[in-house]
């Protein structure tokens, strides 16, 4: 082949090869922001992926997942969602309220789509659940809401408490109206309701060395305390105090009972809905949606341990019974 051949003919693969690179699109990257901390929420950070894969998105292969965790300070939020926007992503995943609040806050433009435990409309987030508006939409557990129910179901359990607890933490938004709530249905059963507050690993064990008069213990839903899940269960042991939870992890984890929302749906949902966004879905489109079942569980091991018999009409409403 002549000189002035090769040259033509490199020349012409090198323009296809450049038009092709120009024709690709670039990888798109999601942020994915929590205010917990990473081993407590892998398996949430696990059914995310899995409801991105289910629209066709798999991390590493067609799209980058750029990961911040507050590990329960929510004073890091505002800066981890400020430097998700800088890099200028496709779509952020916002995990608990204090994280929706913060993506808010920082972006008006990019789409975000939330897994919180409050009414998104009550919290401003939204406009509506059917048309949210604006570059927000997602899911609510409605987990803060079930707090009045799960001291029901405590009371249920430990019928001779005349003293309940409730563990909330300060920097949650929603902590106030959730005493308000707990308070009011303390009062309607004709219980005392005694406030606990820590959004620290040191005032838990302070808060639990409190309960010396309380018949039992209803952890209010909060990220901060998923993150300190083990410490929650531990202390409740050590204090044989009969505690009620948010959600099954804390159960499967050796906690008495819990009532809620099944989370790892939530966060699968979230990858869904997420996944319709990169391929064009617009935020105020996708209705933010709400549980329609939620899982009673127990765990007759810490019962036992606890020296508690569940009555029969517990037992025959649970989804789920660890023995």
């Amino acid at each position: 082949m002549r000189r002035r051949e090769f040259l033509l003919l490199l020349g012409g693969a090198m323009t296809a090869a450049r038009a092709l690179r120009a024709q690709q699109k670039p990888m798109p990257v999601i942020g994915y922001l929590s205010s917990g901390s990473p081993d407590p929420n892998s398996p949430f950070a696990a059914a995310f992926r899995r409801g991105l894969s289910e629209t066709g998105y798999v991390e590493g292969q067609n799209v980058a997942i750029e990961y911040r965790w507050a590990e329960g300070d929510y004073d890091r939020l505002p800066a981890l969602a400020a430097d998700l926007v800088a890099r200028k992503i496709g779509v952020i995943a916002a995990l608990g309220l204090p994280s929706a609040v913060a993506a808010k806050s920082a972006t008006a433009t990019i789409p975000i789509v939330f897994a919180i435990g409050i009414d998104p409309v009550e919290s401003g987030l939204v406009a509506s659940l059917a048309r949210p508006g604006g570059n927000l939409t997602g899911f609510s557990n409605i987990a803060a809401e079930l707090n009045p129910k799960r001291l029901e179901l405590l009371s249920e359990l430990v019928p001779r408490a005349r003293v309940i607890a409730l563990l909330v933490n300060p920097k949650n938004a929603n902590t106030e109206p959730m005493i308000r709530d707990v308070q009011d249905a303390a009062h309607a059963k004709g219980l005392q309701l005694a406030i606990l507050k820590a959004d620290s690993e040191s005032e838990i064990d302070v808060a639990f060395t409190t309960l010396v008069h309380a018949g039992g213990l209803v952890i209010g839903g909060d990220p901060f305390f998923d993150s300190r899940r083990e410490q929650l269960v531990a202390l409740a042991a050590r204090h044989a105090v009969p505690t009620i939870y948010g959600g099954r992890a804390y159960v499967t984890a050796g906690g008495l009972i819990s009532y809620g929302a099944r989370v790892s749906g939530t966060a699968r949902q979230v990858g869904i809905y997420v996944g319709r966004i990169l391929k064009g879905a617009k935020p105020t489109d996708l209705p933010v949606e709400q549980p329609t079942r939620f899982e009673l569980v127990v765990n007759l091991n810490t019962a036992n341990a606890l020296g508690l018999t569940v009555p029969p009409s517990i037992l025959a409403r649970a989804d789920e019974v660890i023995e």
